[in-house]
Formats: structure tokens, C-alpha cells, sequence
């Protein structure tokens, strides 16, 4: 197949979507496929290299942090792209680049497949003063994209069930996106993991949680930092890895509730390459976030075999098994509870990190592109019936 990915993110940009499309693309190729991607520069300027289709763009971060929108027509590199001649359009964001997906799809008289990444009346505080009416814009526009789709992909039942109560008329497929497991699969170097300790001044023997993501208010960091300081001194360390929009806000955040290092650390960006051994420097991986669509980075910190305490959430049904790869919590005291049996057991970690790395073999990029692969083969079917009934 010829498959056509549209994205408003890519490379270089670091977020889930992007570990999506990058991920998706590699095993379709894999599987034989031609991929193509098309996306925004960050620049105003066009330019097509290695198969994918940067569209000149402009920063609109009043709108969402790091959000870009398209500048250029696009119509040189729309032209390209039909005469290419793809069976297939799988869109991956709701605003530049699904327009042009759409247009490329009716063209070409294919299917076009979109998958509904991100939950947005959870971000009603990025483009509405109302969360009602943010929550009631969300459903509405919603609504709108799925019309002019064949189907869409939902990571989680939760996003499925979003989508059923927003009364979209699309079929819906339940697909979790997959991780890169190539890159979890070496245990943790304990030199290495000592050297970073030390470079943070972290006490080798304190039990560590650590946070990979975006600084953001709908990530809930707040109540990790309140947990935190309700710890009391010592003993702990919360590890916030990671940069975005809330960090200058935690930080003051933190140091009103009297948390500095080692108790809390605030790493910063790290670089890609180098994640893994970020998430390895945790005993346990927290979260308090709910609106995660699915949260890579559950699979990708049980994958790097580190178990899991977090705010329980539908997205992780299946993802988080209690007292096997870590725990979900409901309240403060569920999760001091649950952190205190962590710390006081010893002898379980081993053997919880590897029901964790076990666990994550179910979020395989291998058996995220299967899936996907049967989903676009099942549309393509559909769509050229239809073209010979018609």
C-alpha cells in the first residue's frame, strides 16, 4: 500500500503524537508499505525530504502551547501527493493538516482513517474561560471532523466511549498506539544510574518517583507535589522530568510547600536517546493526570520494567494491574498506603519489574502497525465497493 500520514506534529517536536506517527511509519515500512508523511515546518517556509512534506507554518501558542498553524497554500505539495497516488489517509490532528487529508482523500477517492488522540474538554483551560462551553465546543467540533472521516481509531475505550457520548456516527476501532520496545530492552546500568543520581544530588538510597512528560496544568503535577511534601523530609525523591508551560509555576509551587532537592528535583528536557535511563532511575513511575487519551508513557516506563503508581483513570483499564506492574489510586491516603507497601517490600521490586516489562509487550509498535495495517485494508475494501455499487 501507498499510506499517506498527515500530522500537525513531527519531528522535532517531543510529544505522544509524534512517538505515534514516528513508530507507526517505521513497521509499516517494515511490513513492505510506502509511507509518506505530511506535516508543518517550523518555520514559514515548505520543503519535501526523505518522504515527508513539511507545510510552512506559524507559532500559535496562545492557543496551545507549542501549537502551530499553516501559513502556506499547500497546494504545490497537495498536487504531488495525489499524483503519488496513496491508498490510503490517516490523519493524526484536527486542524491544518486534516483539511489537506480530507482534500487528498476526496480527490482521490480513498478512504480516510483518523485517529482521535487528544480528550479536548480537558484542555478547556488553553481556549476557553467556560468549561462548559469549552467541554460543549469540544463535542461539537468533534462531531464535525468524524463526518468527513470513514473511521476513526481511539487509543483506549475511554476515548471510544468519549466519542460514542459525543454521538459521533463513525465506526470507531480501539488500536493502542505502540511503543519502540527495541529501545527498553537492556535492564538498567547501575553505573550509570549512580552517575545521574549523583549529578542530581539524590541519595543513592532514596526511594525514587519519577514523572516523564510536558509541565502542564492538566498533567496534575500539583497533587504529586503535595503528596510529596506530605511525606515529610527525606527518604523520597520526586523526579519531574521534563519542561513545558506549568514548570515556572511548579517550581514555585514546590518551593512554597517546602520541597527542594533531593526531596524534589525538577530534571528538565532530556534528550530522547537518553530516556530510558531517566525512567530507570525511578523505583516507581507516578502520575496524577485523567486526561490522558492513553499515556505513552505508562507503557514506555513499564517497559523500562518500572512499575506504575498512578491516579486511576479509564484510559488504563487492562494497562495497570494492581499489585502485579503497579497500582492506580484514588485518593492521598490510597496512595500513601500503596507507596508505603512498595517501600516496605523490599523483595517484591524485582519481581514487579518484570511483570512490568511482560505487561508492555501488548503496546508493541510491531502489533500497533498489524492493526492499523487490517484497519486500512478494511476500508480500502469498503471504500472501493461502494465506488462499484455507485
Amino acid at each position: 500500500m501507498k499510506i499517506l500520514i498527515t500530522s500537525d506534529w513531527y519531528i522535532p517536536a517531543v510529544n505522544g503524537v509524534v512517538t505515534s506517527v514516528k513508530n507507526l511509519r517505521r513497521e509499516l515500512e517494515r511490513r513492505g508499505h510506502e509511507v509518506r508523511i505530511l506535516t508543518l515546518s517550523q518555520t514559514t517556509h515548505s520543503w519535501e525530504k526523505d518522504g515527508v512534506t513539511y507545510l510552512g507554518s506559524i507559532a500559535a501558542g496562545l492557543i496551545y502551547p507549542g501549537a502551530r498553524l499553516r501559513t502556506a497554500l499547500g497546494g504545490k505539495w497537495v498536487r504531488e501527493l495525489v499524483k503519488w497516488g496513496p491508498d490510503v489517509v490517516h490523519s493524526q490532528c484536527e486542524f491544518s493538516t486534516f483539511f489537506l487529508a480530507r482534500r487528498i482523500a476526496e480527490e482521490r477517492n480513498i478512504p480516510l482513517i483518523h485517529t482521535y488522540h487528544t480528550v479536548y474538554e480537558d484542555y478547556t483551560h488553553y481556549f476557553s474561560p467556560s468549561v462548559h462551553f469549552g467541554k460543549k465546543a469540544a463535542a461539537i467540533f468533534t462531531r464535525w471532523v468524524a463526518r468527513h472521516t470513514d473511521c476513526l481509531i481511539a487509543p483506549t475505550g475511554k476515548v471510544r466511549m468519549l466519542l460514542q457520548n459525543y454521538r459521533v456516527q463513525r465506526p470507531v476501532f480501539v488500536v493502542p498506539s505502540g511503543i519502540d520496545l527495541e529501545r527498553f530492552q537492556e535492564g538498567p546500568d547501575p553505573l550509570r544510574s549512580a552517575v545521574l543520581k549523583s549529578s542530581l544530588g539524590i541519595p543513592q538510597e532514596n526511594t525514587v518517583l519519577v514523572f516523564v512528560g510536558r509541565l502542564a496544568e492538566e498533567k496534575n503535577l500539583s497533587e504529586l507535589l503535595r503528596f510529596r511534601a506530605n511525606l515529610g523530609p527525606g527518604g523520597v525523591t520526586l523526579l519531574l522530568v521534563g519542561d513545558g508551560p506549568a514548570r515556572q509555576h511548579l517550581e514555585a509551587e514546590a518551593a512554597k510547600l517546602g520541597l527542594e532537592a533531593p526531596d524534589a528535583v525538577f530534571a528538565g528536557m532530556v534528550a530522547a536517546e537518553q530516556v530510558v535511563d531517566w525512567y530507570q532511575l525511578g523505583d516507581l513511575f507516578v502520575n496524577a493526570s485523567t486526561s490522558e487519551t492513553q499515556g505513552l508513557t505508562y507503557a514506555e516506563a513499564l517497559a523500562a520494567g518500572v512499575p506504575v503508581l498512578c491516579r486511576a483513570d479509564p484510559c488504563l483499564m487492562g494497562v495497570v494491574r494492581d499489585g502485579e506492574n503497579g497500582w492506580q489510586y484514588r485518593d492521598e491516603a490510597d496512595f500513601r498506603q500503596k507507596l508505603d507497601g512498595f517501600i516496605s517490600h523490599p523483595q517484591y521490586r524485582e519481581q514487579m519489574a518484570r511483570q512490568a516489562r511482560a505487561s508492555a509487550e501488548e503496546y508493541s509498535a510491531k502489533r500497533f502497525a498489524e492493526r492499523v495495517e487490517d484497519i486500512f485494508l478494511e476500508q480500502i475494501a469498503r471504500c472501493a465497493a461502494r465506488r462499484i455499487s455507485a
